[in-house]
């Protein structure tokens, strides 16, 4: 029995690894949307549904035929998940290369390139999900020809294990990803996938399994012959796995919003609610494992008590709570998490007795609703009605069920008045927590909101203080940084300007600045919402907007530059912070920048924002540009922290500021002076030209950092370099910035001109 919990600790390990690389490799051939993110979760979980599925109907099947052992195919099929994922990078790159051949260059955002997406991603990735879902089947089989005392629950000693696993699975990428990328990541998975086949093929070869595969296993009685625990309400227990698997995996998707205010929008808080929840889950089964061999329930009080702890995460996340981040998270997710560790397995447990089949039936019909779950949550529940109304409504059926009527098998006699006063307690306590908590957004009393299936966006402030927060996360503000971006771009052009792109849109201040050069003006945003708030923020922004020049997309910038055929004399890329911002590497990425140069005129200048990061950072991002443009200039901006990267093709004039303000017409001289800070157009440009850097002085900072690439994103993964940092440094020396790095700001008087002296 050690045996299979190594084997499914190792396996729990490899599914969440390979779900986190697979995700991420995805999105960053096919686009970082809302809806590519669910086409990806989607097809992981319906492989695991249709692989259990399938291979309990074949150990019913065939389980009973001597000649090859249960636990040599579960061998197999370990074997081919480890070697079919080496593939999985290039097959996405094919996918990619044929859905650019094939997709109509207009259509941005189409449902036809979901759909096409759609089936690509899932010839690549279904076939590999579904022999991770097989496992379970497969290795119940096994465990019940070698010791059949020991089955009847050996569904929930297999997902203690594959759940323990999965723990480690969620932690260990982010310290491998920064050693060795995603792809070699993944590898490690590959070896530990290989070491599961090879174990589980030399036991096979062993005198006990000699003598399984030989004696044929016994059939399995009829459903009526089975336990009173497993014929009890069937269609309830489906029905309960159903909900279960629905509310977890909803509630997931609208804990990242109730928890990123105060954790961050990094993949480490991210991690960490994955890992509190799994965590929890684990220690959920570890008691129904340990405590209750009965496997028997109060479907009257325990399920109604969910209700409750799952509206406990909204009084976690309520903002007049001084709790610090881990404690929201831990209290908000592990008490419900938990005890949906604690029923899940008992539910399949009853459902099955051990039964590879009806095990296999009864986790497809979980996985169903985890599937289901994150839709409704992302696409209908969160837009429409909005974090704490969408947590609500998956409370609802945990509450109804204390008002059902009882069933034949559990007599109302049972149900003693504690156990009602209990109950009805739940839901009180239940609709308490809904209606006396509030969240993040009630801290700012002058606000906009809007909603869609990516975030939860919020404008507020007044005069120069104004803010736009994505999720709770500041994004940006106003700031004569973000009107330079355009102006010093365009102005450096060999010739006046035709059009420009504007990636990133925020509140629009960029996009803005572009327009008054009156020339056309593409720019792409992410989040739905956002272009919303323009108004919020510039009086004029309804007129900019219907402008016959102005153009708004709303996609992913690298996807969109991918399939239009226009080119650009300006390609100006605003990233939000944090720069550890999760995805946020893809816009700084040496990949990303060999799709901009096809999107760039003959001399146009690509223009990137480094709003901070360490020094690693600094030279990875550089070195980036560098290796993909022979010509870049660095800059400072006119306040605060952060680089302008110039970068092009060709040879970038250096002008004067006096020559670049005679450039510039006499309406755009207007909205670049508009919030200073200098008090002349020519010292305004004089404050970013004498900070004229090079980007070797930004490399030599961090020389044995790699540049940024996809597989190796430097800026979001980075513990262990400020571990190393903070080791070396020494607790006394070194202080962190507020990204968590230490400080990123260049010595005083450093310059182009200092570096020449």
């Amino acid at each position: 029995m050690g045996w299979f919990f190594a084997f499914f600790f190792l396996s729990g390990f490899c599914s969440i690894l390979y779900e986190l690389v697979w995700l991420r490799l995805t999105i960053a051939e096919f686009g970082v949307t809302t809806a590519m993110t669910s086409i990806v979760l989607s097809m992981f979980m319906a492989g695991l549904g249709l692989g259990s599925w399938g291979a309990g109907g074949l150990v019913r099947r065939y389980g009973q035929r001597p000649g090859f052992p249960s636990l040599r195919l579960y061998g197999l099929t370990e074997l081919l998940i480890g070697l079919s994922s080496l593939a999985v990078p290039a097959e996405l790159a094919w996918g990619h290369r044929l859905l650019e051949s094939m997709t109509a260059q207009n259509a941005y955002s189409s449902g036809s390139y979901y759909v096409a997406s759609g089936i690509l991603v899932a010839v690549i990735l279904l076939p590999l999900c579904t022999c991770m879902g097989a496992t379970f089947p497969l290795a119940m089989a096994a465990m019940r020809s070698r010791r059949r005392a020991a089955s009847k629950r050996s569904f929930s000693f297999l997902y203690l294990a594959n759940v323990m696993g999965a723990v480690a699975g969620a932690l260990a990428p982010l310290f491998l990803i920064e050693l060795y990328g995603f792809r070699g990541t993944m590898r490690v998975g590959t070896v530990c996938n290989v070491m599961i086949a090879v174990s589980a093929f030399a036991l096979t070869l062993g005198g006990r399994a000699k003598v399984s595969a030989e004696s044929p296993v016994p059939a399995v009685a009829p459903v009526t012959n089975q336990p009173r625990a497993v014929t009890a309400q069937p269609k309830g227990i489906l029905a309960l796995l159903f909900l279960t698997g629905l509310a977890t995996m909803g509630m997931e998707v609208i804990w990242i919003r109730l928890f990123t205010p105060y954790a961050g929008p990094v993949v480490y808080s991210f991690a960490f609610i994955l890992v509190s929840y799994l965590s929890a889950t684990f220690a959920g089964s570890f008691v129904y494992r340990r405590f209750n061999r009965g496997g028997e329930i109060d479907p009257f009080l325990s399920w109604v008590l969910l209700a409750f702890l799952g509206l406990l995460s909204l009084l976690t996340s309520d903002p007049r709570f001084p709790l610090n981040t881990p404690l929201r998270v831990l209290l908000g997710v592990g008490p419900f998490a938990g005890w949906i560790g604690y029923l899940t397995p008992m539910l399949v447990d009853r459902w099955s007795a051990g039964d590879p089949d009806r095990a296999g039936r009864a986790y497809a019909v979980n996985v169903l609703g985890c599937i289901l779950g994150p839709l409704l949550s992302g696409f209908i529940l969160l837009p429409l009605v909005g974090e704490r109304v969408a947590m609500f409504l998956f409370a609802v059926p945990w509450m109804g069920m204390a008002f059902l009527p009882a069933r034949s098998q559990t007599p109302r006699s049972s149900r003693s008045t504690g156990t009602r006063v209990a109950a009805y307690a739940s839901v009180v306590a239940a609709l308490a927590l809904f209606f006396a908590t509030k969240n993040f957004e009630t801290l700012f009393p002058d606000r906009e909101v809007l909603r869609d299936s990516t975030a939860t966006v919020i404008a507020t402030g007044s005069g120069m203080h104004k803010r736009l927060l994505t999720n709770g996360i500041g994004i940006t503000q106003l700031t004569p940084i973000t009107k330079m971006m355009a102006h010093l771009t365009l102005a450096s052009l060999p010739a006046p300007p035709r059009n420009a792109l504007v990636i990133c849109f925020g509140m629009g201040t960029t996009y803005k600045s572009a327009m008054s050069w009156g020339i056309p003006v593409t720019a792409v945003e992410l989040i739905p919402s956002v272009p919303g708030l323009f108004t919020f923020y510039h009086p004029d922004g309804a007129s900019l907007l219907a402008s016959p020049l102005s153009h708004v997309v709303i996609d992913d910038g690298r996807r969109y530059m991918e399939r239009t055929p226009e080119k650009y004399d300006a390609i100006i890329i605003d990233p939000p912070p944090p720069v550890r911002a999760a995805g946020s590497s893809l816009l700084y990425s040496k990949e990303f920048y060999a799709v901009a140069k096809e999107r760039l005129q003959p001399g146009g200048i690509l223009a990137q924002w480094l709003p901070s990061g360490d020094k690693a950072v600094q030279s990875s991002v550089a070195r980036a540009l560098q290796q993909s443009f022979p010509y870049v200039r660095v800059f400072r901006p006119v306040e605060e922290n952060g680089w302008h990267f110039l970068a092009s093709m060709r040879p970038i004039a250096e002008r004067s500021a006096d020559e670049l303000v005679k450039r510039m017409p006499a309406e755009v001289v207007t909205d670049m002076m508009e919030w200073g800070p200098a008090a002349t157009p020519t010292e305004q440009f004089d404050r970013m030209l004498r900070t004229d850097l090079t980007t070797q002085m930004l490399i030599s900072r961090s020389p044995d950092t790699p540049p940024l690439q996809d597989d190796r994103p430097v800026n979001e993964y980075d513990m262990l370099r400020h571990w190393s940092h903070y080791v070396h440094a020494g607790m006394r020396d070194w202080k962190p910035d507020q990204y968590g790095a230490g400080s990123n700001s260049p010595p005083a008087g450093e310059s182009g001109q200092t570096a020449k002296k």
